[in-house]
């Protein structure tokens, strides 16, 4: 591949950044380049493939955030297809998943791991994964590692990554992700932020999800630039992180954003050129709705755009989103279309003009074709050649997406359709509320009646949220019931999910004594 040629598959990527520039670097540990990851990563092929395992083989993976998972997930997807798992998973969840996805192997680390391998089946091949202080990574496997065993490189059309659906509204989709699908994706973000070598990205993002797999990782490599990856998000020294390792842009979820702010306010810097922000050339947003207030009062804040963008696993993560400077920012709005074709389709499956809400369809090269052995899923989700999201939106006659709820979450109260996401912004909006979610609940008169559950910074009353929001909405909009709570449950990758907060509070109620 020519390095003005777009990646086709995954390890085109290996290609592209300069052999002795930094690829990975690890906080406190070893920097690998562009050449050891190249060697590393065909290497670790060449030891899967003396297992005897081959290209529609599955194999699982359940390490943390770190340089091994990178080059193991590489390694793994040049010859098989690579099924990451989340580490924090229980035997049971563990146990569901080997299975659905058929994993002939399982690769683990050389600590942790023991709950996955206890909960794989006897026929599961056992992978011990191992790295030294220099980020050399070696794998239980009689191979020999010198990569010569390579005879059939990837194609675009092979499948690399196997994901599953959140699952919040029925059994989890397995997600087959070619090669073609994520080299378009990645050349997408690239393109949309104007990566280069000289780019250092902060992964803070698990990379069992797209979201720091694809955006943060692969993108990066795609660049020729250089992925920091720590083990973990950590908003007490992120900033010492972004000043040691001259990180340039970073990407996350609206709850790690926030406790930056959380941590940021009431500090004061001498000058932007003792800021830790002054490296930066943008923050990103993605995977969850992004409040105004949080986005205009980061920006303020730390002096870099932040730019919202729009992904989901079935589009290999990104879809859209808002431009660097000087682009116009919408906050609230998701942006336009990167590479991708976005529109609104009625209940019928007519395309909408400008203005008119639906639901939000996609289609693009980054795309996937179906979901795995589920007919009844993939006739729902396609219609004329384009995947239906279930997300609620609008387009303006500038391409501009906003995002109004997943339609499944939307309330129905006496035939009024309410965005749950509206009710959450407004709430978010008072000086006591840290974090809001809105969700319907069921009512005898109305079908549903609104609710919504907060976490607050600072003492107030359900009565005092109630008439805030009545200053603020409609009064069919307006929750009947505010809970106050300690915590909003979320799922791994910091996603709310509405259905399962309204079981919380539900079962919180009728669990509360009389």
């Amino acid at each position: 591949m020519t390095k003005s040629a777009k990646p086709s598959t995954l390890l085109d990527l290996l290609e592209i950044g300069a052999p002795n520039h930094p690829a990975i670097q690890v906080p406190d540990g070893p920097t690998i380049t562009y050449d050891a990851l190249r060697h590393q990563v065909y290497a670790l092929a060449d030891n899967v493939m003396a297992l005897g395992i081959r290209r529609t083989d599955r194999v699982a993976i359940v390490l943390p955030n770190s340089a091994e998972t990178i080059i193991s997930f590489l390694g793994v997807a040049a010859v098989a297809i690579a099924a990451p798992l989340n580490p924090a998973y229980k035997s049971e969840e563990f146990r569901f998943y080997l299975e659905d996805t058929s994993a002939l192997a399982l690769m683990t680390g050389s600590q942790g791991g023991e709950i996955a391998q206890n909960a794989a089946s006897d026929t599961t091949l056992p992978i011990g994964v191992d790295v030294d202080a220099q980020g050399h990574v070696t794998i239980s496997t009689p191979g020999n590692g010198d990569g010569a065993r390579l005879e059939e490189t990837a194609s675009p059309n092979h499948v690399a990554l196997i994901l599953h659906t959140s699952g919040t509204t029925s059994r989890p989709k397995r997600v087959p992700l070619t090669h073609g699908n994520l080299a378009a994706s990645v050349a997408n973000i690239v393109e949309t932020y104007n990566l280069t070598a000289d780019d250092v990205s902060l992964c803070i993002m698990p990379l069992f999800h797209v979201h720091g797999l694809v955006a943060s990782t692969l993108a990066t490599l795609a660049s020729g630039g250089t992925v920091v990856v720590p083990t973990r998000f950590n908003a007490l020294n992120l900033w010492r992180t972004v000043q040691d390792y001259g990180v340039t842009w970073f990407t996350g979820v609206p709850t790690m954003h926030q406790a930056l702010l959380s941590r940021a306010r009431g500090t004061q810097f001498p000058g932007p050129e003792a800021t830790p922000y002054s490296g930066l050339r943008f923050i990103r947003s993605c995977s969850a709705a992004l409040p105004a207030a949080t986005m205009l009062e980061m920006e303020e804040r730390f002096g870099v755009p932040v730019l919202e963008a729009y992904g989901m696993t079935e589009a290999s993560h990104q879809m859209s989103s808002n431009p660097l400077p000087p682009g116009n920012r919408l906050p609230s709005s998701v942006g336009k279309g990167t590479g991708v074709s976005i529109a609104i389709m009625d209940e019928s499956g007519a395309l909408q003009p400008p203005g008119i809400r639906g639901e939000v369809v996609i289609q693009g090269p980054n795309v996937i074709r179906g979901y795995e052995d589920n007919p009844e899923a993939n006739s729902t989700s396609f219609t004329d050649g384009w995947f239906r999201t279930g997300d609620e939106g609008v387009v303006d006659s500038e391409g501009y997406l906003t995002l109004s709820g997943r339609l499944k979450e939307i309330i129905n109260r006496s035939g009024e359709k309410i965005s749950p996401q509206e009710i959450d912004e407004v709430l978010l909006s008072h000086p006591a509320v840290a974090e809001a979610v809105a969700f319907g609940v069921m009512s005898t008169t109305h079908g549903e009646e609104p609710s919504a559950a907060v976490v607050l910074r600072r003492p107030v009353t359900q009565a005092e949220l109630i008439r805030y929001c009545r200053n603020h909405l409609a009064d069919f909009k307006c929750p009947r019931v505010i809970h106050i709570v300690s915590e909003i449950p979320r799922t791994a990758t910091g996603k709310i999910q509405r259905r399962i907060v309204a079981e919380a509070t539900a079962e919180k109620i009728s669990g509360a004594p009389p």
